[in-house]
């Protein structure tokens, strides 16, 4: 067996060791969660009556959204929560409000 075999192999162990170590120490310090890739939702209960601004974290969309965009995002909403396939009947009235809200 060559040698730069063997060499290539301990390159490869050890650069996923050190990827290990460091996901790890970023787990513990809960970094590995909160990075640019995670979204971060409203934590908060409904208000009533409903405000803009309340409307617009429902849908996930900017205070400069189009109405295109607003619809495409309430679609989406729509599809991954409809009450015909399995989803609650609440949220998707407050997903429709939210869009009849920012769309008046």
């Amino acid at each position: 067996m060559p040698l730069h075999y063997i060499g290539l192999g301990l390159l490869v162990i050890g650069g996923t060791t050190k990827l290990a170590i460091r996901t790890y120490r970023k787990i513990k310090k809960r970094e590995f969660f909160s990075g640019a890739g995670a979204r971060s939702f409203y934590m908060g209960a409904f208000e009533n009556p409903m405000t803009r601004r309340e409307a617009q974290l429902i849908l996930g969309v900017r205070e400069t959204s189009t109405p295109e965009e607003i619809r495409g995002r309430h679609r989406k909403l729509m599809i991954l929560n409809h009450p015909d396939q399995g989803g609650s009947t609440y949220l998707a009235t407050k997903v429709n409000e939210a869009k009849d809200f920012l769309l008046k």
